[in-house]
């Protein structure tokens, strides 16, 4: 028997942490047609969350929604006409309910979406669109599945979306220790491609070894990581596929990095702009492609799923995972950067 009432946190305006509240809601009385009930274990937080809940980059969001797009739990009970769900199943959240099963979300969509428009994932149960969900992987856990929606999602297209696979005799570079990174690393090293990680830390580079980067750069102490990025890979041809998380800040030596016909594809604007800013004439004298993503399609959701299973890839998260009640904390330790990985908060 579900409860009357659960805890939620609700945006109450974008002035940043302080912005986040936490009530007790009610429970719906009656499901949609299409809706169903999930009670969530874990829900995982994205820089994303943090910029909506200050208001930065011009993030406008609903007045008191839910935040947080990145969830798992266990479905409750359903609608009438929803049919790939049972009651009890185990169910990660994507983040464009509503939308094509084959489509690539635009920002227009993700704004659109969980934790943003629509109610999110920081609370314990929520009612959600049966588009919205997709079957968890058997092979983890709620916090692991948690981690997927967008970090996972992303990184799933940077590798095998636009045509392109990775594999043995591949080469990947990431940058930093975030989620994106992270579960790039993992899946990429998975397929038997040979990934090179930057990093700030030696601490971090020794975690970046475990999980399977073959080489480490520390771009503090190397700023000109791309000529060295280049140096490590067979015959100094230069990378395959380089995720690139930090936008204008790091765009300038992921384009030395890469090989003739690689990919340099950009998920995120992470960082500053720097000095040198790359112009589209640069792909011309590099001979390589600039791929733009936004998370990915919930088809490619559904083959992430597979692989994760398949492949027994197990995604990080931050050695630090938060309670229900801690959800300013865990915003507080994503803003500092003390995370590695993905912060995850728990809500049992």
């Amino acid at each position: 028997m579900a409860p009357t009432t659960f805890k939620q946190w609700t945006l109450e305006g974008q002035n940043g942490i302080e912005s986040l509240v936490c009530a007790q809601a009610r429970m719906p009385k009656e499901l949609g047609e299409h809706e169903v009930l999930v009670k969530l274990h874990a829900a995982s937080l994205n820089y994303r969350d943090l910029a909506i809940a200050k208001g930065a980059k011009g993030l406008v969001t609903s007045h008191n929604v839910v935040p947080g797009s990145d969830g798992a739990g266990v479905i409750v009970s359903i609608g009438n006409l929803v049919t790939p769900f049972v009651p009890g199943d185990k169910v990660v959240t994507h983040m464009t309910p509503n939308f094509a099963e084959d489509a690539f979300p635009t920002f227009t969509e993700i704004c659109a979406g969980l934790g943003h428009t629509v109610d999110g994932t920081i609370r314990e149960f929520g009612v959600f669109d049966q588009s919205a969900l997709v079957h968890m992987p058997k092979n983890l856990s709620f916090e692991e599945a948690a981690t997927l929606t967008c970090s996972g999602l992303t990184a799933w297209n940077a590798l095998f979306g636009g045509g392109r696979t990775i594999g043995k005799g591949d080469s990947v570079l990431t940058q930093g220790t975030g989620g994106v990174s992270i579960a790039a690393l993992q899946f990429a090293h998975a397929t038997g491609a040979t990934v090179i990680s930057t990093t700030s830390s030696s601490s971090k580079a020794s975690r970046l070894t475990t999980l399977g980067a073959t080489h480490t750069i520390n771009y503090r102490t190397n700023p000109s990581w791309g000529d060295t990025a280049k140096s490590l890979t067979k015959n100094h041809l230069g990378v395959s596929n380089i995720i690139d998380v930090g936008g204008l800040s790091t765009l300038p030596e992921s384009l030395k990095a890469v090989r003739v016909e690689g990919v340099v594809t950009v998920t995120g604007v992470l960082g500053k702009e720097a000095k040198e800013t790359p112009s589209l004439m640069d792909t011309l004298w590099r001979v390589c492609s600039v791929r733009g993503i936004l998370l990915g399609s919930k088809r490619q959701f559904g083959d992430m799923v597979r692989f994760v299973e398949e492949m027994d890839v197990r995604p990080v998260v931050d050695e630090r995972v938060f309670g229900i009640d801690e959800v300013r904390e865990a915003y507080t330790w994503i803003e500092e950067q003390k995370h590695f990985s993905k912060v995850v908060i728990k809500m049992a």
